[in-house]
């Protein structure tokens, strides 16, 4: 079955890679194989992020670059994030309803994902999704992020591009300056941009920029209306300069070597986590080290350093 999935997936059969992706999410044993196997067929697809706060309009942006990307005849993904539920541990998926004008179309996969406590504005198996799509053979995949905060940024380790969606109604100069997530960007889109207050907004985007100093790229400020369409050639032609920069200057496959280093270490740290968890967590001495704390027996630092030099790591 683990062979039939993976030479689906490479002769371009959607439900084999909607098959992988549930794996995936389920966190299945033969996940890793498959993607082992998928992985000499990856780093073709070009990715881009759109994050911003909740109601900045990322859906109908992602919508409206969708009838932009596929008139180029590109062949597209759409990885859309939203948030589980902590109480029923279930999630609205809303963005399928929101884009369904592009279900029937062939060359488009939109997949939701729930972020199942993960984080950071994303599904915890986002990076593994993506390898995926890239060798299911999509030329661009869009990850739309769930409405995130400030220090919610992990986009940046995915995206070769990352789009931050700002409205005019998001907030005064200095919570646009102090938020971490305006450092991420490589295009601001001033979306609903027929709203008043569009003009400072702008402004204020421009200021913060003046403010941190010269960079190889400038991130252009792009005004957006989703209802009339206006501004949504002009984001796609920002999303190409930068895609013509990164490669003009060696930048995206830096980039993606900088992501290599942190994925494997990323895989590391899991492995590490899990057979720590399984042999400690689970012991019969662990709960016994904990009443010893409780009761003032020994602190916890020196217990961690305890349970750790009883980890066997010859599993890894």
């Amino acid at each position: 079955m683990l062979e039939k999935i993976v030479q689906g997936i490479l002769d371009g059969e959607r439900r084999m890679a909607a098959r992988a992706i549930s794996l995936i999410e389920n966190e299945d044993p033969e996940k890793n194989k498959i993607l082992s196997r998928l992985y000499p067929h990856t780093g073709r697809a070009f990715v881009v992020g759109i994050t911003g706060s909740p109601g900045a309009g990322k859906s109908s942006l992602v919508d409206c670059l969708l009838n932009i990307l596929r008139k180029q005849g590109l062949s597209v993904a759409v990885i859309a994030v939203d948030p589980t539920s902590p109480f029923s541990g279930g999630a609205i998926l809303g963005d399928r309803i929101r884009m369904q004008e592009h279900a029937l179309d062939k060359q488009i996969f939109i997949r939701s994902m729930g972020t199942r406590g993960s984080l950071g504005g994303l599904a915890r198996a986002t990076k593994d999704v993506l390898q995926v799509f890239d060798a299911f053979g999509k030329d661009v995949i869009l990850i739309e992020t769930v409405g995130v905060g400030q220090s919610e940024v992990d986009i940046i380790k995915y995206a070769d591009t990352t789009i931050v969606t700002l409205t005019p109604a998001g907030g005064d100069g200095i919570q646009i300056m102090k938020a971490g997530i305006m450092e991420i960007a490589d295009i601001f889109v001033v979306n609903k941009a027929d709203m008043p207050g569009a003009d400072r907004t702008c402004s204020e985007i421009s200021i913060m920029l003046d403010l941190s100093g010269v960079k190889q790229w400038r991130p252009p400020i792009v005004r957006t209306s989703t209802l009339d369409g206006s501004g949504i050639e002009e984001m796609f032609d920002a999303i190409e300069k930068h895609r013509d920069f990164l490669e003009g200057s060696g930048r995206l496959q830096k980039n993606r070597g900088e992501r290599i280093r942190r994925d494997v270490l990323d895989l590391i740290e899991d492995k590490i986590k899990n057979i720590v968890w399984a042999q400690v967590y689970r012991s019969d001495g662990f709960e016994s080290i904990v009443e010893r704390i409780i009761s003032r027996e020994i602190d916890p630092y020196t217990a961690a350093n305890l349970l750790l030099n009883s980890v066997n790591l010859d599993g890894c």
